[in-house]
């Protein structure tokens, strides 16, 4: 079984890439080699993706999985979009990132929102050619955070036909549908060939 650094800090999103692509795969995260953070200078989710995946590969020699995803919300010209987990401050709470988002939809009766999910896969630091694999999900806005499950934005995110937030979904129902679920099936689909 080959390799592979996750670039991420995020023990929430670790939780989920593990659970998505399962045992196929030896993942460690970036945190045990002492990666630095990579900085997410790009202008989308691809590019910033690609950053992530590339600096943990040149720094561990290992393949890498770079991932970025955000929130994307109709009525805010797709924002906070690459700037997710920042939206409220570089070292904003989730809490105080949804506090921003329902001030900045305070009055609007327009509340579509998708969340984004970009998995980019780097065979070594150099690779020309990484295999790059989206998803999305459609949903809304409540008006108010609703459970305690996930992170981020699952509080206030609605899919589309449901009565219930991210946050109130069992993690194993999350995963079989969420913006990341689909860009990492298809990533994992695509790794079994490489594996």
């Amino acid at each position: 079984m080959r390799q592979i650094v996750v670039a991420t800090g995020n023990r929430g999103k670790l939780r989920e890439i593990r659970a998505l692509l399962g045992d196929d795969f030896e993942l460690t995260v970036q945190s045990e080699f002492d990666v630095p953070e990579a900085d997410e200078t790009g202008l989308t989710f691809v590019e910033n993706a690609i950053l992530k995946a590339r600096n943990a590969a040149q720094h561990t020699g290992h393949a890498a999985i770079g991932e970025d995803s955000g929130l994307e919300v109709d009525a805010l010209s797709g924002s906070p979009g690459i700037y997710s987990a920042r939206y409220a401050g570089k070292n904003a709470s989730d809490t105080d990132n949804n506090q921003k988002l329902l001030a900045a939809l305070a009055g609007t009766d327009k509340r579509t929102a998708r969340y984004r999910c970009v998995a980019v896969f780097m065979r070594h630091a150099g690779d020309p050619a990484p295999l790059i694999c989206e998803g999305t999900w459609e949903g809304s806005i409540g008006i108010t955070p609703a459970g305690d499950n996930g992170f981020g934005y699952d509080p206030l995110f609605l899919p589309a036909n449901s009565d219930r937030t991210a946050a109130e979904m069992l993690p194993s129902e999350k995963n079989r549908v969420s913006h990341r679920a689909r860009a990492l099936s298809l990533l994992a689909h695509h790794l079994t060939a490489w594996n």
